[in-house]
């Protein structure tokens, strides 16, 4: 069985920090780095409900998406709904570690793993890194669907391939126009419409559109653009970033248990269809 540390360095290796943002919190938030770890469940959110998870799994490792505390802090106190999810997971001895940024810009990435789930061949990143002679790693994907399609029917796709949630799929554009090339980013992308215009793609799927840039994008060009939940884009990484390191754990003869959560974190519960008039 491996200890904390040895399955934090695999997993580091994946997504080195160093590659993260400025700006981001990722590593590891709570453990020790002695402690056994047979199991592992991987989430996108550091919530209630998914520490709760992790203790009721019997899990020694719960690996998030995103930071419990990107912003720092100053209290972990079991008062605050942040500080009871430490004092939940140290209470159990269950670690929690982020891989952020430095995971959206791998190869794979969380990007890799959108176009995956819709089944979508990816050509190359969006936003190349730089440090990257190879050019595989960076933000965004730009991809070619699996089959000649319209903007219409790539929403359905879209739809039918992400996990469900209130929200669903939002799109801008004509549904019937031809679809040959897309882009996608997993999470909030909507300052990436300089590089999604420049790359000549049809349609950008991503999450987070907020109405001035969305309906400024639409004036540019006759860009599709498809609007997911936020968690729905990102949580297909959590099954990739789980197949990474269970072959880790094949490798090494760890006989690791490695679980994806299926709590449903997205904040949005339930969906209305507007019946109402225009003022």
């Amino acid at each position: 069985m491996p200890r904390l540390s040895e399955v934090i360095a695999a997993l580091d290796a994946l997504w080195p920090p160093d590659r993260a943002e400025s700006w981001d919190a990722v590593g590891t938030v709570c453990g020790d780095p002695d402690a056994e770890v047979d199991r592992v469940l991987f989430a996108v959110d550091p919530v209630r409900a998914v520490a709760e998870e992790a203790v009721r799994l019997g899990a020694g490792l719960l690996v998030t998406h995103h930071p419990l505390y990107l912003r720092g802090t100053t209290t972990v106190a079991a008062g605050t709904f942040k500080g009871r999810v430490v004092h939940d997971l140290i209470k159990h001895d269950v670690a929690l570690h982020v891989a952020h940024t430095n995971a959206d810009t791998a190869d794979p990435g969380v990007s890799d793993a959108l176009a995956g789930a819709l089944g979508l061949r990816v050509l190359r990143p969006l936003v190349p890194d730089p440090g990257d002679p190879e050019g595989r790693r960076g933000l965004g994907r730009v991809c070619e669907p699996p089959r000649p399609m319209t903007l219409g029917q790539f929403a359905e796709l879209a739809a039918r391939g992400l996990p469900a949630t209130a929200q669903g799929v939002r799109l801008a554009g004509d549904p019937g126009a031809p679809v040959r090339t897309v882009a996608v980013s997993g999470g909030s992308g909507d300052s990436l419409f300089d590089a999604v215009r420049a790359s000549g793609v049809d349609a950008f799927l991503t999450a987070d559109l907020r109405h001035h840039p969305a309906s400024e994008a639409t004036q540019h060009s006759p860009l599709g653009l498809l609007d997911a939940a936020h968690w729905a884009t990102e949580w297909p990484w959590c099954e990739q970033a789980a197949a990474q390191l269970d072959e880790i754990s094949d490798r090494h003869g760890w006989e690791l248990r490695v679980h994806v959560s299926k709590t449903v974190t997205d904040p949005w519960s339930t969906h209305f269809d507007s019946t109402g008039a225009p003022n």
